[in-house]
């Protein structure tokens, strides 16, 4: 079992700890993240909660994925 396994295994095998954006209340279309298994922060789709595949990254990878969309790497074309 490689590292990643093992931090989606605990990440599935918890029931808390997942959050969402404080601005997506009342919203159903978001993603959670948790950060309670060292060194990893797993990803999920809120609407499926804990039914959801877990995306895992390392704490690293997860800096660098918030980085990319704080600097717009990841928006869409004006309109």
């Amino acid at each position: 079992m490689t590292t990643h396994d093992a931090a989606r295994a605990a990440l599935r095998a918890t029931g808390t700890g997942w959050v969402k954006a404080h601005r997506s209340a009342g919203q159903n279309g978001c993603v959670e993240i948790n950060l309670r298994v060292s060194g990893h922060a797993g990803i999920r789709d809120s609407k499926l909660g804990d039914a959801s595949p877990v995306i895992v990254l390392t704490r690293t990878g997860m800096d660098a994925l918030l980085g990319a969309i704080a600097d717009g790497h990841f928006d869409g074309p004006a309109s």
